[in-house]
């Protein structure tokens, strides 16, 4: 299993770096400068032998010489340094920012299932801190890897060619040195996944606390947020001093096996000098002495690697997904607007609960078709079936005689304008909201006849910056009225066949549900229409009433027809008509 598992790890790493393979030019440059670096340690150590030989021989040439000879390894060294760095970090920053865009590209074509099983405060952690780690990772990691490691080669090399029989002391460690990397690697990545789900825990949370800060005020959440909070944050140390501790203790072990070699290297030279000359002596043990401070950073670098494998796991998860399946071919400018449901049964996935049964329903081109019943009866499941949220397993739907799963997800949701209640803005202009994604083709005059249209030109006369006027994150700047009538303007602009209003005069006051009603009425004609509505009142002249219960159509007809049957739709609206007398005796002023 442990193997495995460090095997899974090189090839997450590989993936990794195959983000570099298109750069190629660029990392190659950037190690040619490090070999710039990393050899002139090598020189380093010769010069500090000729300097020993120019103490004792007097040699007059070598007061300029060696002096000029440092002034050159150094001025070499910085260039090497500056080329290796600056393109290395290069590579390593777009690679990073590919990574990034292709996992928020991907997110963006999840289905709607992905969504609902994990939750938005570890996407965002994704996005942010496990990215940053593979950050760290792909630059950092890589830029110590590749100076430090050359470094290491070239006076391994350098001490081999100087003194292979003394050097071999060196090789005596790489087993113990080689053990103590393994064992630290595997406790870096388990102990790097548990940050990161503490991270998640700690976006989620803080997401929460701040979305629903309303909620959090109005119930005394406050404490209750706090020690939820507290806990995460505590969660979140601890592991880290964890890894904090990993790496303090792995640093110096190394180092002192290191030392040891070093230390054993010195006391064989001094015993067995042999033939060795002062200069060479001194060349040797400065060569060798350089060789601690790479080692040492390359095993610190490992922590680094770790955590960036561990994240870049969660990244490669995410690219990995299945996007939404799109298998339709068929492709259509505008439909007519025929809908039709043949014994369609729907379970939610990852459930057992059936929330559409065996359900057959018919609307005509240009019918408006109101869907009412109790809070979770399956009305807004339906309309998400249209616009294929969520694909059925049994029976069909139909649009103008095509199975839905024919058409492409794109020619499909063309088609249909959808308001819903649970209004989503963005923090940028009324214009851009009302004119989002693919209607930004539109002109200004056209999203303001849309305005206009679903009567929200009458606020958005009244704001600082009119139709420019940024309405804050999700609209927070406006209020609950003015949210829905921007999301009904947008859906006028689109101005699809079919509409779909889930609830989306819910958040209006009755004037403003009066204008908006008169306007959906003229944008009613000619298109078929799908409304959820929670008032009764609204749906009156409905061409189609549906009530539904428990997933099931229970009735269906006008509403004359329906308040004739003296059924379930006639208790509803009794029982509403009742609550709306209570509320007028309750308020004879209004």
């Amino acid at each position: 299993m442990n193997s495995e598992n460090i095997q899974s790890s090189q090839q997450v790493y590989i993936r990794l770096l195959q983000y570099v393979q298109p750069h190629w030019k660029i990392f190659v440059l950037s190690v040619l400068g490090y070999l710039l670096y990393s050899g002139s340690q090598p020189l380093l150590a010769h010069v500090m032998g000729e300097l020993t030989d120019a103490v004792y021989i007097q040699d007059p040439q070598a007061v300029y010489l060696i002096p000029l000879s440092l002034l050159g390894i150094y001025l070499v060294r910085g260039i090497g340094g500056f080329i290796g760095t600056y393109f290395l970090a290069k590579v390593s920053f777009t690679v990073v920012h590919t990574l990034r865009t292709e996992m928020f590209n991907k997110l963006v074509l999840l289905p709607n299932s992905y969504y609902e099983q994990t939750n938005s405060g570890n996407l965002i952690s994704m996005i942010t801190f496990n990215v940053a780690q593979v950050t760290g990772a792909a630059t950092d990691a890589v830029k110590v890897i590749v100076r430090e490691g050359i470094t290491v080669i070239a006076l391994l090399a350098f001490l081999f060619y100087t003194n292979w029989l003394l050097s071999l002391t060196f090789l005596a460690i790489t087993p113990l040195i080689a053990f103590v990397v393994s064992y630290a690697s595997k406790r870096f990545k388990k102990l790097s996944k548990k940050i990161q789900v503490t991270m998640g825990d700690i976006t989620h949370i803080s997401s929460e606390a701040i979305n629903g800060y309303k909620e959090v005020k109005s119930f005394g959440g406050e404490k209750y947020e706090q020690v939820r909070f507290l806990a995460a944050s505590k969660k979140n140390y601890r592991q880290n001093m964890k890894i904090t501790m990993t790496s303090a203790i792995n640093t110096p072990v190394l180092q002192m096996i290191v030392a040891t070699a070093l230390s054993l290297l010195v006391f064989l030279a001094l015993s067995f000098l042999g033939d060795m000359q002062p200069a060479e002596f001194i060349t040797y043990i400065v060569a060798a002495g350089l060789l601690p401070k790479p080692i040492r950073q390359l095993s610190e670098v490992n922590s680094t690697i770790q955590k960036g494998i561990a994240a870049a796991e969660s990244v490669f998860m995410i690219l990995d997904e299945k996007s939404e399946q799109d298998h339709g071919s068929y492709e259509v400018d505008s439909v007519k607007g025929r809908l039709e449901f043949k014994h369609v049964q729907f379970t939610y996935p990852q459930t057992e609960k059936v929330v559409i049964s065996d359900l057959n329903l018919l609307i005509e081109p240009g019918q408006t078709v109101a869907l009412v019943g109790r809070s979770g009866s399956g009305k807004s499941t339906l309309a998400s079936l249209i616009s294929r949220f969520y694909d059925i397993k049994q029976g069909e739907i139909l649009l103008d005689g095509e199975a839905l799963d024919h058409y492409t997800l794109k020619s499909l949701r063309k088609q249909i304008s959808l308001v819903t209640q649970d209004v989503t803005l963005f923090n940028d202009t009324i214009e851009k909201n009302i004119a989002y994604g693919a209607l930004s083709q539109h002109s200004r005059d056209e999203v303001i006849q849309a305005a206009e249209s679903g009567y929200a030109m009458e606020f958005i006369s009244e704001q600082s910056d009119a139709i420019e006027t940024l309405v804050g994150e999700d609209g927070v700047l406006l209020s609950g009225g003015q949210r829905q009538r921007l999301a009904i303007a947008r859906a006028l602009l689109k101005n699809a066949p079919i509409l779909i209003l889930d609830e989306a005069t819910s958040a209006l006051d009755t004037e403003s549900e009066r204008k908006i009603q008169a306007a959906l009425e003229n944008v009613m004609k000619g298109r078929t229409t799908l409304v959820i509505a929670h008032r009764l009142s609204t749906i009156e002249n409905a061409d189609l009433i549906v009530v539904m219960d428990k997933g099931s159509i229970i009735e269906q007809g006008s509403h004359a027809e329906l308040i004739a049957q003296n059924g379930f739709y006639s208790q509803l609206h009794k029982k509403e008509f009742d609550d709306n007398e209570e509320f007028v005796v309750d308020n004879p002023t209004g």
